[in-house]
């Protein structure tokens, strides 16, 4: 170890080290963690300033990180990382890597894959602009991928905790009755599909829009003239899963915490918890998140602070062929858009 981990800061229920993640590892004892729920630094081409990886280097560099989680984590435990794409410097090409990062955590290290989640930000502006908004090849990367594993088939975990509220037509059917029928795929759809459970089971597509403005996290930072931590996750992220997989009590520990997203959820839901950060200045404004005057209501920390609860929103994705009108098409480029060509006048007449 290279360092004695510095505790930085306490809570009623968790703490926080200043220190780096496998030194503080280190110190934990085996079968300890009850999840570890983290979006750990992206292995990006171009360097960030919270210290990412090279997509190229990513999978060796997270592998030593892996093993202390598989070590501390509970037999029943849970693993969940958050984890962005990446493209191929020059070209628009994805990186693997997060796939690669997959295989090796299940096939090297003896994960296993419980579920994979996608991470959709309706309100992701179009990116990369070279190929989206310029040369028009490829459409924008708005979905981050969420892996949930554990050293275990059958992790601790409860759906019943994170169910979404009927949607208007699923409501249309249990009010008016729903005829039990073989549907041409074969499917069998019961009586049962009609009994009021009182909420849906929710997909694996968790659509959260990253809106935070204004909460007292960025007034904090701002006032005391401390830099915002560029790649927060919402706090509705971390939630689904604390809720999902950890009872009240329950240890819940990020490793690479930023800004402790997830310590200031897990102090909320009233789990123990443990955020790692090597950053002092990202934990100097993290304290304001547990040091607010007057908690903000769970209505604002849901909607981001746009002053409106959220609850209960349903995010439209359109039918692929929603503006599709059959007839008119500009001819596609010969080179799959190598060559950066302008968009075309309109001609007004």
């Amino acid at each position: 170890m290279d360092c004695e981990p510095r505790l930085f800061h306490k809570t009623k229920h968790g703490s926080i080290y200043h220190t780096d993640a496998l030194d503080y590892l280190a110190t934990c004892k085996v079968e300890s963690v009850d999840l570890v729920m983290t979006s750990p630094p992206f292995g990006l081409v171009r360097k960030k300033e919270y210290g990412n990886v090279d997509a190229g280097d990513y999978v060796d560099w997270f592998k030593a990180f892996a093993k202390e989680f598989k070590r501390v984590l509970k037999p029943k435990g849970s693993l969940v990382i958050d984890i962005g794409g990446a493209w191929v410097p020059g070209q628009p090409s994805r990186s693997l890597y997060q796939y690669e990062l997959v295989i090796m955590l299940c096939r090297e290290l003896g994960f296993h894959l419980a579920q994979e989640f996608f991470w959709w930000s309706p309100s992701k502006l179009p990116s990369p602009a070279e190929w989206v908004t310029v040369r028009r090849i490829r459409v924008k990367d708005a979905v981050n991928c969420v892996w949930w594993l554990s050293p275990t088939p059958w992790p601790k975990a409860s759906n019943r905790r994170v169910r979404a509220p009927y949607s208007e037509a699923m409501l249309g059917l249990l009010k008016n009755g729903y005829q039990p029928k073989l549907r041409p795929s074969g499917h069998d759809i019961g009586a049962k599909f009609s009994i009021d459970n009182g909420a849906a089971i929710p997909p694996n597509l968790i659509a959260i829009p990253n809106t935070e403005s204004n909460t007292y996290y960025l007034r904090s930072c701002r006032d005391r003239g401390l830099r915002v931590h560029p790649a927060r996750f919402p706090a509705d992220l971390p939630e689904f899963f604390i809720r999902m997989l950890t009872d009240q009590g329950d240890l819940v520990m990020d490793p690479f915490a930023g800004s402790c997203v997830t310590g200031e959820v897990a102090e909320r839901l009233r789990r123990r918890w443990v955020c790692v950060e090597l950053v002092e200045e990202y934990l100097k404004g993290a304290l304001a998140r547990f040091q607010k005057p007057g908690r903000e209501t769970q209505a604002e920390l849901f909607a981001g602070n746009s002053g409106r609860d959220a609850r209960g929103t349903f995010y439209k994705v359109y039918h692929p062929g929603a503006l599709w009108n059959g007839t008119d098409e500009e001819p596609l480029p010969d080179d799959g858009g190598y060559s950066r060509r302008m968009p075309r006048k309109r001609v007004v007449k």
